[in-house]
């Protein structure tokens, strides 16, 4: 009963506050109480009690009082932070206030005229009210004081950490005296303690992360822009020097977010007994350290990188100030460096990646965590902005660890319209991953785990896993996946060099695409085709040049498909031929032979389309390869060598937006043949494009076949005679013959490896940000804190 007489006073307050034409004055604190001081409700309450249209009402017809109300809501947490919150009553009015900004907030920054409302300071209210430490009246900018007391009332003992004091009859501890890093949430890094759980603790941690994420979604109402700019004011000032709380908060976040464990003790059906208030804020946690650390990686995590690299400190992280980015998180998280650390972060990403592939026996038994995308994203900050984490994670076996669920989530995404960011940053992880030799060493190892996924059976390495389902993405994904090719095509050559035997699925799936690629009129339709054939040969020439003695089952696929590559160094290249291909293209089926796409493996389930009235958030487009890669040879002492830019034809076009829909489908046609689509090349280019001879011969001359030309003129005559000798018609026969072969001194001479780097630049920096707060946007549903406003980053499509 006084629960719903608090909704019923705190629902009139509201009215109160809409209906008043004339301004209420700062200092009626019986009017203003009433939105914080008498009540108990819950933030679903608050988001149920204050409606989207009143709070617009409010801010078009009485734009005094709504500013009122923020600076009385931020001067009660400025209060609260300075207290301690020592008694019940206190900490629920810093909770009503925390929850009362958290659905304001959003209204705010929608309106233009209104986002610098919170930078601006408030006449005669030194720092919100209060004077400093010094006594020095010079006003703070509201924001300031919002973030400076959110950052302290996450350490406030007994409200948000632990107290250290042994009796209650003690002292009260001072909340500006105290030393945060000794009340960092859990350990893991630079804390060795770990702190009892404390589920109330939690809850009001989260509450505050949410309004601390709501305060840097600002950047959600702002379009989408590549300058490198325009930083957000919220984050620049939350993760500077003025936050003293930067360092212990960091840390309090990433340990949170590592150390924790879904399964917990294993009990079946535990999540469904009891609730897990530590998943809530492991979620807040991982979103709030993505934002925190969106950075151009550029020449600032440049200089931090430089400055680990010299330092000689034990510490987990130094705490010297440091020649790198303004951004401390960043800073932070570029100068981890102690292997024990470097290994629990991994250890802790890969459990939580890998629980949603977890079998048991009985049905639904353990947690699946829902956060899988704003892991894949802290992944790869880590793996962008620290490079010792970077040859931490490739120095051993732990990189397949991280492969597995990314291929699992690529593979289960490829179908879904609503998950093309997820296939976007998976791809882009292994990219990275893909530049370094010791990515393609580690794929060598075979893969035994059996995660249920439809794709053919076999017995292999986790490369050929990785190849098998890269060709399951461009065969079977939806029309949308198509810029991704380049991409996933760039990985497969990157770690060919090192690829020591491939399976028979994996060859025959490589042949496949060739096969589908080298078709006339696949090549003819658009400008950028021929690239992925040139991807393809280049796999082909890295295996034949560097590790022929294992790869039989290539060799083997490569005679069996001996008539592609006549037929491609034969490619007719006159107008009429080429007018016949185009016209023909409908006509065009490829065989489906030994692709054994009808086996899947036991328990597998295929990938569904997206649930109708689903949310998507567009993307913004992605740049092609050659903008988001940069060449490098690798030397005979194994080290890279920048290759400059040529003026080749390889312009990859920019793709229009990932995740929206292609707004000139007049001008393009979805060819469709057994196994692979045509992919969607730039309508700017390719609606007054059209093939000619000259086009074609430019490029042709250039496929280079020279290496497999040369192995089909040893080898085929030689299998043909034993075949015609023996009477064979097994092909282990000859495979034991290929298995055994050699072709050394026949081959030409080897050309040097050729690796594609990932390279940061200013589109997939935008790209990111889009990704990123889209699915903060669709995380956060409980409450929905961004519904039905005016975003302007992306937009939400219904499908």
């Amino acid at each position: 009963m006084g629960n719903s007489d608090t909704k019923l006073h705190f629902r009139k307050a509201v009215i109160q506050l809409t209906t008043k034409t004339q301004p209420v004055e700062a200092t009626d604190d019986v009017f203003w109480d009433q939105f914080w001081a008498d009540t108990s409700t819950n933030v679903q309450d608050i988001f149920a009690l204050v409606p989207a249209a009143e709070i617009r009402a409010v801010r078009e017809e009485s734009p005094s009082n709504l500013a009122t109300l923020c600076y009385k809501a931020v001067e009660r947490l400025v209060q609260g932070a300075d207290s301690g919150c020592p008694t019940d009553k206190e900490r629920q009015i810093i909770l009503n206030c925390t929850r009362l900004l958290t659905r304001i907030l959003p209204y705010i920054f929608e309106d233009a005229d209104w986002r610098g409302f919170f930078w601006s300071t408030v006449p005669g209210a030194g720092r919100a009210g209060r004077l400093d430490e010094n006594g020095d009246d010079e006003a703070r900018p509201l924001a300031e004081s919002l973030l400076l007391a959110i950052a302290d009332l996450l350490f406030c003992p007994n409200f948000t950490a632990q107290t250290h004091k042994k009796n209650n009859s003690d002292a009260l501890e001072d909340i500006r005296s105290i030393d945060s890093c000794e009340y960092i949430w859990e350990a893991g890094v630079g804390f060795a303690q770990s702190p009892p759980l404390n589920y109330t603790h939690d809850l009001n941690r989260t509450e505050l992360l949410k309004l601390l994420l709501t305060c840097f979604s600002e950047a959600m109402y702002l379009p989408p822009t590549s300058d490198r700019m325009n930083l957000n004011p919220w984050v620049s000032f939350f993760c500077s020097t003025d936050n003293r709380h930067a360092l212990p908060l960091f840390t309090s976040l990433l340990n949170v977010v590592c150390a924790y464990d879904p399964v917990g003790y294993g009990i079946p059906y535990n999540h469904l007994l009891f609730s897990d208030h530590r998943e809530q804020l492991v979620e807040q946690a991982v979103q709030i350290l993505i934002v925190t650390l969106e950075h151009d990686a550029g020449s600032a995590a440049s200089a931090a990188l430089k400055a680990l690299e010299t330092s000689s400190s034990s510490s987990g992280v130094e705490e010297v100030e440091p020649a790198g980015p303004d951004n401390l998180f960043v800073n932070y998280l570029s100068r981890i460096h102690r292997e024990e650390d470097l290994s629990f972060i991994l250890k802790g990403l890969g459990r939580l990646l890998n629980n949603p592939l977890v079998q048991t026996y009985l049905p639904r038994s353990t947690k699946k965590i829902q956060f899988h995308q704003e892991l894949l994203i802290l992944f790869w900050k880590f793996c962008d902005f620290n490079k010792k984490f970077l040859f931490f994670v490739l120095k051993s076996s732990d990189v397949l660890d991280m492969l597995v669920p990314i291929l699992f989530n690529l593979n289960e995404a490829r179908a879904d319209q609503t998950r093309v960011g997820l296939m976007h940053i998976g791809v882009f992880i292994l990219l990275l991953l893909s530049g370094e030799r010791n990515f393609g060493v580690r794929l060598n190892k075979p893969y035994t785990l059996r995660v249920p996924m439809d794709i053919p059976v076999f017995t292999g390495t986790h490369a050929d896993l990785l190849i098998v389902i890269f060709h399951k993405i461009i065969t079977s994904g939806h029309q949308r996946l198509q810029p991704l090719f380049d991409c996933l095509l760039t990985i497969i050559v990157n770690i060919s060099p090192y690829l020591k035997s491939l399976s028979m699925v994996a060859a025959n799936k490589l042949l496949h695409l060739l096969e589908a690629f080298t078709t006339p009129w696949f090549l003819f339709s658009s400008p950028q085709n021929h690239h992925l054939v040139f991807f393809l040969l280049e796999v082909f020439n890295n295996i034949i040049q560097y590790q022929f003695d294992g790869n039989f089952n290539l060799v083997y696929a490569i005679i069996r498909k001996r008539n592609v590559f006549h037929q491609l160094a034969n490619l007719p290249s006159d107008t009429a031929s080429i007018q016949k291909a185009l016209q023909r293209k409908k006509k065009t089926g490829i065989s489906r032979t030994n692709s054994m796409e009808t086996v899947s493996m036991e328990g597998s389930r295929p990938a569904v389309p997206a649930e109708p009235g689903a949310l998507k958030a567009s993307l913004e487009a992605t740049p092609g390869i050659d903008k988001i890669t940069e060449k490098s040879q690798v030397s005979v002492d194994g080290t890279m060598v920048a290759v400059p830019h040529s003026e080749s034809p390889q312009t990859t076009s920019v793709s229009r937006g990932s995740d929206t829909e292609s707004n000139s489908g007049r001008d393009l046609e979805v060819y469709h043949t057994d196994t692979v689509r045509s992919r969607l090349s730039s309508v700017s280019s390719s609606a007054a494009w059209s093939p000619n001879s000259d086009w074609v011969l430019s490029w042709k001359a250039k496929l280079p076949l020279q290496t497999i030309m040369r192995l089909l003129q040893v080898l085929v005559p030689q299998v043909e005679k034993i075949c015609i000798d023996k009477g064979l018609t097994d092909e282990s026969e000859i495979l034991k013959f290929l298995q055994h072969g050699t072709l050394v001194g026949l081959l030409p001479v080897p050309h040097p490896i050729l690796i594609r780097k990932y390279q940061a630049n200013a589109g997939t920096a935008m790209w990111f940000r889009t990704y990123m707060w889209g699915v903060i946007y669709l995380r956060n549903v409980d409450p929905p804190i961004w519904y039905d406003t005016d975003i302007r980053l992306f937009e939400i499509q219904r499908i």
